[in-house]
């Protein structure tokens, strides 16, 4: 794990302490009931004519700093989808990428696509909170999951109804990734130790992806010819943030990135 990502771990765990003693698990299983229905976020995302896209509210990040200013998490999402976008991504950490749960909801309650919380997710009550905030999946990120954890969290996802994208970087957590069988495989092409992206990290590891797996190509997709490698690859997915986040026109950006004019 690198550095960054310990630390943000570290502060994760301090937050999630803190919301329990806000609102007790209990609590947050009582307002289950009311969690609106689920979308399949993979049956959407695999369902794409060209490569489905996942595309990402995100107002900031530790590498980028502030990403665009004039942030209505709401307008960008309304935007993305009537762009042709297949899913969303929600950043929901506060102290590293200002993100909140309740842009979440009010996504959710705006937009007709499935959504999903993207956050460093190491305990079952942030998957619990995340299916009560709306959400349709979750990110689980390998790197900072041992595989009890791993299991553990995919499987207390799925019995709430909800898909996972299991991201990795480091290629060997493919194996132990691999062992959950799971529909949705995502590969982090930052290098957290350089914070250099490089889509051709994607692309080494597509070969061992079994076909079975709907793989998603994520960080440093920049325009159409990234995209394009990406598909001759095998990849059917990507995750695109930043690139999006910093166009004036993001609608012009998505249809350029899937082709939604040809």
């Amino acid at each position: 794990m690198s550095d960054i990502l310990a630390e943000i771990c570290e502060t994760k765990l301090r937050e999630i302490e803190a919301s329990k003693s806000a609102v007790p698990l209990s609590e947050l299983e009582a307002r289950l009931v009311d969690a609106p229905p689920i979308r399949s976020f993979a049956e959407v995302l695999g369902g794409a004519a060209d490569v489905g896209l996942i595309a990402e509210v995100k107002k900031a990040s530790p590498s980028a700093g502030l990403i665009r200013e004039d942030f209505d998490p709401v307008q960008i999402a309304s935007l993305y989808a009537e762009s042709g976008a297949s899913c969303l991504s929600c950043l929901t950490d506060e102290p590293y990428f200002q993100g909140r749960l309740e842009y979440l909801t009010a996504i959710r309650e705006a937009v007709s696509l499935p959504v999903m919380r993207k956050d460093f997710l190491l305990d079952r009550y942030q998957i619990l909170e995340a299916r009560v905030a709306g959400a349709d999946c979750v990110l689980l990120i390998a790197e900072c999951l041992n595989d009890c954890q791993m299991r553990d969290l995919y499987f207390y996802a799925s019995e709430l109804g909800m898909d996972s994208l299991i991201e990795i970087y480091d290629p060997a957590n493919l194996d132990r990734v691999l062992e959950l069988e799971p529909e949705l495989l995502g590969v982090n092409n930052r290098n957290l130790k350089t914070m250099v992206t490089d889509v051709g990290h994607t692309i080494e590891l597509a070969e061992k992806v079994p076909d079975s797996c709907l793989l998603v190509g994520e960080s440093g997709i920049r325009c159409r010819s990234d995209v394009e490698r990406l598909k001759a690859a095998g990849v059917r997915g990507i995750l695109v943030g930043e690139t999006l986040m910093r166009q004036q026109d993001i609608g012009a950006k998505v249809r350029e990135l899937i082709r939604a004019n040809s």
